[in-house]
């Protein structure tokens, strides 16, 4: 669906288009002058104009000029009734794309529609795989044998191609961005723009801006007009990550906009719709947060239509060893590493290790380990020491593998031996085998 303005001082013409556009099921909004197109442009995101050459004593081409100048996005369709090659070549250089004569048929409307709106489609998948590679993240993929995570994973997909608002709930660090981001790729919004705002990360001033905008002069430090996040997300997703964070100053402005899809740019009075999807998240308790004042309770329940918790990963240590496998894959290949795996005392720590980072800590961690590794697989000596000291203690009787003991002990031996033949005969084993061992765990 394209966001289209038709700019023509003849109503047919304009109830033709309108009709037309609406019936392949695009949104239009008919002007006939140039103050009325740039009043509507400025209101919400257009894709598509169509703009008269006449519009009685305006010229069409300094339309185009203005839309451009100011909304350089917007594919330009010029019409007119006095069609010729020199109006067409001026057109193109004022920056239109295209020229259909009048009276123009359902054909040829039909064509530079469906070909600018492939163009559209084509420029908003290339500036989310440009986002997708500055980021430089590891896939992580939601499949888990835990019941509370396939819970999470089988209600994302429920709501995913809903409007309905998503709460996503949990500590930090447990993949509340990823599953965010997940939820825009399995919706209707997913050719559309994503995007993410970090409540804590930005001062009130600053914060208000990124989300709604502001105009140039509206306060210290706004050189030039800020359109807001709102605004670029048209049609796609707003992420709003700790939303417990937002300012009480900002929380009714965003109520307004959840519930009326219109705001106001800092320093403008001028009233802008838009249409995007929110999806927040947040580690702290809300309900707290509304019974002591900090958070409005009007807003909460607006956001808490569809809380979605996700457990954290001390609570999925199987997870654990497929989520740092997936990842040690992506640095290895990201560092042009040979690193065919981990070693068993090394999974055992990943195991046993209590994660308050969650997902996070084992990313930092596991590409530390990859950057490190000097062999083909990652052993304890990798790990940071936190997770090397729990690692050693190992218990006779524990559930784990022979080969895991017998790692331990030997690493035990070798610690407190004063020499490789001292361990070999505390061990009782030859110095050729304890070599051999020493080789196998990466000792």
């Amino acid at each position: 669906m394209l966001n289209v303005l038709i700019v023509d001082d003849e109503i047919n013409i304009r109830k033709t288009l309108t009709v037309f556009m609406e019936s392949r099921g695009h949104c239009v909004r008919a002007v006939s002058n140039s103050r009325d197109a740039m009043a509507e442009a400025e209101r919400q995101v257009f894709h598509l104009a169509f703009v008269d050459l006449r519009l009685g004593v305006e010229s069409g081409l300094d339309v185009v000029q203005l839309l451009l100048n100011a909304f350089p996005w917007i594919k330009i369709v010029v019409i007119s009734a006095y069609a010729s090659i020199d109006t067409a070549v001026e057109a193109m250089k004022r920056g239109a794309v295209d020229y259909i004569p009048k009276p123009f048929t359902p054909d040829q409307l039909e064509l530079v529609t469906r070909r600018l709106s492939e163009v559209c489609g084509m420029e908003q998948r290339i500036a989310t795989l440009q986002e997708d590679l500055n980021r430089i993240h590891p896939e992580i993929t939601f499949v888990s044998r835990y019941p509370s995570m396939q819970r999470v994973i089988e209600l994302a997909r429920q709501v995913a191609s809903s409007e309905a608002l998503v709460l996503l709930r949990g500590s930090s660090g447990t993949g509340k961005t990823v599953l965010a981001r997940t939820l825009h790729t399995w919706s209707n919004r997913a050719d559309k723009p994503f995007a993410v705002i970090s409540c804590p990360s930005l001062s009130h001033d600053l914060l208000e801006s990124e989300l709604f905008g502001h105009v140039k002069g509206s306060f210290t430090g706004a050189v030039r007009d800020n359109p807001g996040r709102v605004f670029s997300c048209e049609g796609g997703s707003l992420f709003l990550d700790e939303i417990g964070d937002l300012p009480s100053s900002i929380q009714p402005k965003l109520l307004r906009f959840i519930q009326e899809r219109e705001y106001e740019r800092i320093g403008d009075h001028k009233t802008r719709k838009a249409n995007v999807r929110i999806i927040a998240a947040t580690n702290k308790n809300l309900d707290k947060e509304v019974k002591e004042g900090r958070f409005r309770e009007d807003l909460f329940y607006r956001l808490n239509v569809i809380p979605i918790d996700l457990p954290p990963l001390v609570e999925r240590p199987d997870d654990v060893v497929q989520l740092a496998d997936s990842m040690l894959k992506f640095f290895a290949a990201q560092n042009h590493k040979s690193v065919a795996g981990f070693m068993d005392t090394a999974l055992q720590a990943l195991k046993t290790y209590s994660w308050p980072g969650n997902i996070r800590e084992l990313r930092n961690v596991v590409e530390r380990a990859v950057i490190l590794c000097k062999t083909d697989r990652i052993g304890l000596d990798l790990l940071p020491e936190s997770m090397v000291t729990k690692a050693h203690t190992v218990r006779l009787g524990d559930p784990l593998t022979l080969d895991v003991i017998d790692e331990h002990h030997i690493r035990r031996i070798l610690a407190s031996a004063k020499s490789l033949q001292d361990a070999a005969e505390l061990l009782g084993i030859d110095q050729a085998t304890l070599w051999r061992k020493r080789k196998q765990y990466g000792i």
